[in-house]
């Protein structure tokens, strides 16, 4: 029989006992990547954000991950893990503590040998976080083969636990199981809306933002000199973190007319401030820390005359590093895309980018 304690919220997800069992098998995902319009920067606990955020779901960018499992007597966990092929004992550690989070959730983990197979459409290194679409992935095989051993789990339950679990692993892995846009964390205006895991967007999105273009400018492929885990942590003392967890709570309440009405000057004015404030609270912890290059000002300074000059809506978004995320409506594709090959790619590391547009959700395969 299965059952569940029901006293806090994370609760529902902690499952007593299975109705069927499982000796081997194989489970197979596709998750997408994501890109934060309001960024998620600064969290407390396990993987919670300190304020919300909302993204778009990526189409192009994303992770396939395979998942054998052979029923075992030994203690603890046993899992291998291969990128593209290749034994990646460097991922390891980052698997170990992410089991170690979700077995209350998935206390199955310990009986079973894994062979985790996992795979991105985008360059290793290209500076694209794989974390995300990864461990989305990782969470929707996990919860594929708890799904097969309690056939009553409910697709809504399913979607709820998996992206709980995945925010356990990488916290804005919580965005990368569904799409167009992604809410995660608590926001007043946003019925649903949790800590613990992404949910849809719920209001009405114009079309203005149907098939919204993402052309990624790759500036630097290398390591960041500071990691996001670290970057997180240093807005515990941040002396302006008040001010910029209201100011993301702020901006989702604007993008909320914004995204009903299409009112792309506006898109453009709260996604790029989001931009430059996620940098800013880089540029102003202590210790302090640039992530942005000399190349990833001249983009922006281009888009900006270019947008003053031609009267267009395309805009760039950053996450927590160099590479710059071009964003522009879908029907001026073809304007932007030669603006791109004519004016920024010569700021690119050896002229890569990636084409990208918004699209939906993670599924099997």
């Amino acid at each position: 029989m299965w059952s569940i304690l029901n006293v806090m919220p994370e609760h529902k997800f902690i499952v007593c006992s299975y109705s069927h069992n499982l000796s081997s098998g194989i489970v197979s995902w596709q998750s997408p990547s994501n890109i934060a319009l309001v960024k998620y920067w600064g969290k407390y606990g396990e993987q919670m954000p300190m304020n919300p955020s909302i993204s778009f779901t990526l189409n192009n960018c994303n992770t396939k991950t395979s998942v054998s499992f052979t029923k075992k007597s030994s203690e603890g966990f046993e899992f291998e893990v291969f990128l593209d092929g290749k034994r990646e004992v460097s991922f390891d550690p980052k698997i170990r503590k992410f089991f170690e989070r979700i077995e209350t959730y998935l206390p199955f983990l310990k009986e079973f040998k894994f062979k985790i197979e996992t795979s991105n459409s985008f360059p290793h290194s290209s500076g694209i976080a794989s974390s995300a679409s990864g461990m989305s992935a990782l969470a929707l095989c996990l919860m594929d083969m708890e799904r097969q051993m309690q056939s009553s789990i409910t697709e809504d339950y399913f979607k709820e636990k998996a992206s709980f679990l995945a925010r356990l692993g990488s916290g804005s892995a919580c965005r990368s199981l569904e799409g167009p846009l992604i809410v995660w964390g608590e926001h007043i205006e946003i019925d649903g809306s949790s800590n613990l895991f992404g949910i849809k967007y719920p209001f009405q999105v114009h079309k203005n933002f149907q098939h919204y273009q993402d052309t990624i400018l790759l500036v630097d492929k290398g390591e960041k000199q500071v990691s996001s885990t670290l970057g997180h942590d240093l807005m515990l003392d941040h002396p302006f973190a008040e001010q910029r967890f209201r100011q993301a709570k702020e901006n989702l309440s604007k993008l909320i007319p914004v995204f009903k009405n299409g009112i792309l000057s506006e898109f453009i004015r709260i996604v790029e401030s989001e931009a430059l404030s996620l940098h800013a609270m880089m540029m102003t912890s202590m210790p302090y820390f640039i992530l942005m290059k000399p190349n990833t000002l001249e983009i922006i300074n281009r888009i900006w005359k270019f947008r003053e000059e031609k009267g267009s809506n395309v805009c760039f978004t950053l996450d927590a590093g160099a590479n710059v995320h071009v964003l522009y409506p879908k029907s001026e594709k073809k304007t932007v895309s030669k603006f791109i090959e004519k004016e920024l790619l010569q700021f690119c590391k050896n002229g890569e980018f990636i084409v990208d547009e918004v699209g939906l959700e993670a599924f099997k395969i």
